[in-house]
Formats: C-alpha cells, sequence, structure tokens
C-alpha cells in the first residue's frame, strides 16, 4: 500500500531519530521537497528532500526492478545550503534507496522514473546497506532507517566511493561483516572518501551492535521496562575501554535515563544482575537540594535486571566487573 507524503515524511523523521539524529523541518507539512535541520552532539546538517514510494517497475520491466516515480516535479533542485537527497521508501521492507542527484541533474520528463533491483533491497534489509551499481555510471545505495543519519551527512563521498570497483566491493563487505574490515582495508580508499567510509564503518558497527542488543532485551529497559522508542544500547565496558567489544554480552537496552545514570555511575548491578543506586551520590545531591524526583526515579527501578532468554546473551561477569571498577562500584 502506497503511503501519503504527509506518511513518507514521518517515516524520513523516524528513521533520524532511529540512526541517533535529531531533525527540524524547516518548510510547510505540505511542501515537496522538504527542508530539514538535523544535528546531533556538535554536527548540524541542512538537507532538501525528495521521497516517493518504492514501487515494482512496471509493465514490460524486469520482474526483479523497483522504482520511485518522480511525480510532479520538473527538475531536481540543488540545495543553496546543504545536500539534497532522492529517497525511495519500501513500507513493507523497511528500507531506503538513495539516488545520486549528479545522475539526474537534467529536466526530468513526462512519466520519469529511477529504477534499482530487488537485490539491492533484499541486501540491505539484512546488513543495513547495499552500494547499488545500476550498470549505467550510477551507485544507488539502499539502507535501513538506522543508517539514514550517516548517508544524509556523507552521501556525496559514499556515491563518488561506490563508483570505483574495489571500493563499491569494499562498502559492501563493510556491511555485511563491519568487524573484518580494519584500519589497513580503509587506507586503500582515496583519501577524500575515507572520512566517508570509516564513518560508515563505524555506523554499521553501532547499529549491528545496538540491534543485537535491543532484540535480546526485547526492545525494553532492563532496569525499568520502558520502550517507548527511548532505547540506546549501552555498552557496560564502554567503548573507548581497550578489552571492550561488540559482542552482544557486552550490552544493555536502557532508556536514556537509565542509560546517562549508569555511564554517571549513579546505578550498577552487580554479579547477581541486583540493581544498586548510588547512595552516596543521592545524599550528596539530597544535600545539594538538588534530588527532585529521586523517590521517583528508586521506584522505577526493578530490583533485578531484565534479561535476556539466552544466556549467552547475558551480560558476562569479565565485563561487569572491570566496568564496575571504573565506575568506582566495590560490587
Amino acid at each position: 500500500m502506497a503511503l501519503s507524503k504527509a506518511e513518507l515524511y514521518s517515516a524520513v523523521e523516524s528513521a533520524f531519530y532511529e540512526s541517533g539524529w535529531s531533525c527540524l523541518r524547516l518548510s510547510p507539512k505540505d511542501e515537496h521537497p522538504a527542508r530539514y535541520c538535523i544535528f546531533r552532539d556538535s554536527q548540524r546538517a541542512n538537507l532538501l528532500i525528495y521521497v516517493w514510494n518504492l514501487t515494482p517497475g512496471g509493465r514490460n520491466r524486469p520482474l526483479d526492478e523497483w522504482r520511485i516515480q518522480a511525480t510532479g516535479v520538473a527538475r531536481f533542485e540543488q540545495a543553496s545550503e546543504g545536500e539534497t537527497l532522492i529517497l525511495g521508501w519500501h513500507d513493507l521492507r523497511r528500507v531506503f534507496a538513495g539516488f545520486d542527484l549528479k545522475h539526474h541533474g537534467e529536466r526530468l520528463g513526462r512519466s520519469p522514473s529511477i529504477q534499482l533491483r530487488q537485490a539491492a533491497l533484499d541486501r540491505a534489509e539484512i546488513d543495513g546497506l547495499c552500494a547499488h551499481n545500476k550498470g549505467s555510471g550510477e551507485v544507488a545505495i539502499a539502507f535501513r532507517p538506522d543508517f539514514l543519519g550517516t548517508y544524509a551527512t556523507n552521501l556525496g563521498a559514499l556515491h563518488q566511493c561506490a563508483e570505483v570497483p574495489g571500493e563499491i566491493e569494499l562498502l559492501n563487505a563493510l556491511a555485511h561483516h563491519p568487524s573484518t574490515v580494519d584500519d589497513a582495508d580503509l587506507q586503500t580508499v582515496a583519501e577524500t572518501r575515507r572520512y566517508a567510509v570509516a564513518a560508515t564503518r563505524r555506523s554499521l558497527r553501532a547499529n549491528d551492535f545496538r540491534r543485537r542488543v535491543m532484540t535480546a532485551y526485547g526492545y525494553s529497559c532492563a532496569m525499568c521496562g520502558t520502550q517507548l522508542r527511548l532505547l540506546e544500547g549501552a555498552h557496560i565496558l564502554p567503548a573507548a575501554h581497550p578489552d571492550s567489544t561488540d559482542e552482544t554480552c557486552n550490552g544493555l537496552a536502557l532508556c536514556v535515563l537509565h542509560h546517562r545514570a549508569y555511564d554517571r555511575a549513579f546505578v550498577a548491578f552487580d554479579a547477581e544482575f541486583r540493581i544498586r543506586l548510588n547512595e552516596s551520590m543521592a545524599r550528596e545531591l539530597e544535600a545539594r537540594r538538588q534530588d527532585g524526583g529521586l523517590q521517583a526515579f528508586r521506584d522505577a527501578l526493578r530490583p533485578i535486571l531484565a534479561l535476556p532468554p539466552d544466556r549467552r546473551d547475558r551480560p558476562a561477569h569479565r565485563f561487569v566487573s572491570v566496568a564496575n571498577q571504573l565506575r568506582g562500584w566495590p560490587i
């Protein structure tokens, strides 16, 4: 079933949040294309976004072809500030296709369409991303929603990178097995595109970790049970530690509040998975009269972590022990 423009832009906005970015729509709700500002930490980008449903190729077209029909547009506009995104959205598969503006800069015909093959959507649904050489000098990039922020902020380099045979293979290897591509492999990429590929690797690894952790914990906070799309994949032993890994057993699904509290050592858990509140920190906050909400915070905490059914996914003692020592916990 085709989505309306409002529904398509809702999918775009949800994808930005899922990929770790906040977004602000700068144009009226009924305007197409739409102008956005996206931001995360100190990063900020302005975007002009076109989006259509991905539909089957149509009569006399290959059965495995999907396309966007760029109706209502005479010519794609190059954003005066920032990047222009040309997107297709497949709602059932929940994947996007991104097309390269520089290959579609001419005036569009009466019934314009831009295609890619179903294999690219299949691969993106599984791996998170697939760079697809269309054989016409253009490369389309299919990707899951959790990659949209990285794609939007690196799309020029990603499309250029994918035009080089060795680099398109590296991109797809990154998506299929992100941990197998190391820094030496990145040195084979042209310097002007290396940052984009490195950002892609970081994003794919983070997304893979997050999805595994979220699935293991049933998309609920291990400390309070909250869902509401307020969850994050938290490393038990911080990612910056040399002994940290992206194994599921080094992760927790935590809501944003308990993730921050865990990283700041306000809460922790022991080898028996019992959750502890940092009472000395609580007393300090009370003394400073900064303890508003403390009782509600206490009441929301489970006595014991909600654990994944698969024992292999549960917090590993080797990570819990070192993490508690780092955070100053004697447990």
